[in-house]
């Protein structure tokens, strides 16, 4: 498939668009909104850099990174995209007016050019894989540089690509800087025909995370509040609808051996947030809900995190976690938050958007792949039983993200190297 099949096909899909839109939008409001934006019908201003990230994953790891650019270029104007409402709650939360915000637009032709038209960007950075043909052919025939921050991409990735050569091809080829998370990375951008002088290994923009003091001054207040130090508790993080049960029957076991265990349930996604409720009720567990200041009590089996932004705090205050989307095929969310906090990490086999920080973590002793909820129960129990096995595994998590932060300062030279070239 080439680019022009590509684009016919988006605009005969273009009624698809707005029905998933409309079925987005029924789960959670904030889809019933902002809807000019991704067609590119938004009135915009020009900036001189325009920078990408998708959700509020790649959101947070980006954000070090723009206020370091801000920091540096204070003239150079910005406009900050997301495809997500929870990527878009952070960019508000995080800059303010001080840059220009949007949704990013359906790759659709005509909508991704009035937007570049519109935003008219000297250079724009991309976070991690979310790369789209026609929004990269069009802003390279406009003289936009275009790097790729923090890029990862995995076997399964490259694989897709490499069946779609003449569509992924000179997609890939009109990047002009790629900064990998891994060697691995570097490698299979390469192969699928990037020239290996635009490639440079950073290592990964999240093992730079900084630990807010408030988050941690509240996470030890909700562990006060919920249970006694002793007491067990456990975070079942970014979990998607096929693994709910899971996360309840390894509670269910873990009770059966620790009865003042408590379970922190938080679905990834909040028009999940009802269904992982049901979920917990049917099963006769007991719930209290964060959403609506439930107390927290002795008899509180679990606690559903139906809030936004509250994930990290939760580690925080809890001693061992399971990291979601790996039960199912989705391919995991980060797992290096619980491990800054210095928490044994759980994850299942399908885990392959953070393939390289997995298998660090795994190595050093700090994390386990499961398969079953059986699997993570005992490997639950025996970290609360053992409190040997439990220092080593959170010591051994603490030691991977220290000694692997250092990739914001290459990126940010690799970032200046672009917005220098075009000033």
């Amino acid at each position: 498939m080439n680019r022009f099949i590509y684009s016919a096909l988006l605009y005969l899909l273009l009624p698809l668009l707005v029905l998933y839109l409309a079925f987005r939008s029924i789960k959670s409001p904030d889809y019933r909104c902002r809807w000019g934006e991704r067609f590119g019908l938004a009135k915009l201003k020009q900036s001189d850099l325009l920078i990408h990230s998708v959700s509020m994953g790649e959101t947070l790891a980006a954000i070090p990174l723009i206020k370091a650019i801000q920091q540096r270029y204070p003239q150079v104007s910005i406009t900050v995209t997301t495809t997500s409402p929870t990527g878009s709650a952070e960019v508000v939360k995080a800059f303010g007016p001080s840059v220009q915000h949007c949704y990013l637009p359906f790759d659709i032709s005509i909508c991704v050019k009035r937007f570049l038209r519109q935003v008219s960007p000297k250079s724009w950075i991309i976070m991690e894989t979310e790369l789209w043909p026609n929004s990269i052919y069009f802003a390279s025939k406009q003289g936009v540089k275009v790097m790729l921050a923090n890029a990862r991409l995995s076997e399964k990735s490259a694989g897709q690509y490499s069946k779609r050569m003449k569509l992924s091809q000179p997609m890939l080829q009109s990047l002009d800087i790629i900064a990998a998370q891994s060697l691995q990375a570097a490698e299979r951008f390469i192969e699928l025909g990037v020239s290996p002088s635009r490639v440079k290994v950073c290592g990964s923009l999240k093992f730079d995370l900084t630990l807010p003091e408030d988050k941690i001054a509240q996470a030890k207040i909700l562990r006060q509040q919920w249970r006694d130090k002793s007491a067990p508790i456990w975070v079942a993080g970014s979990v998607h609808p096929g693994e709910f049960e899971a996360m309840i029957q390894a509670h269910k076991r873990l009770l059966a051996s620790k009865p003042d265990a408590l379970l922190v349930m938080v679905p990834r996604h909040p028009e999940q947030f009802n269904a992982a409720a049901e979920k917990i009720l049917a099963s006769g567990l007991s719930l209290a809900r964060r959403s609506l200041q439930d107390s927290v009590t002795f008899n509180t089996q679990v606690l559903l995190g139906d809030t936004m932004g509250e994930l990290l705090t939760f580690y925080g205050a809890a001693d061992q976690a399971f990291i979601g989307g790996t039960l199912i095929s989705n391919g995991g969310h980060n797992p290096l938050e619980p491990a800054a906090f210095g928490l044994p990490v759980y994850v299942g086999p399908n885990h392959w958007d953070f393939a390289e920080i997995t298998r660090l973590l795994d190595d050093a002793g700090a994390l386990k792949v499961i398969v079953s909820a059986d699997e993570l129960a005992e490997e639950l129990i025996v970290k609360f039983d053992d409190k040997l096995i439990y220092q080593n595994a959170s010591e051994a998590a603490l030691r991977v993200v220290n000694t692997n932060k250092g990739a914001l300062q290459q990126q940010c030279e690799l970032a200046y190297q672009l917005i220098e070239c075009v000033k």
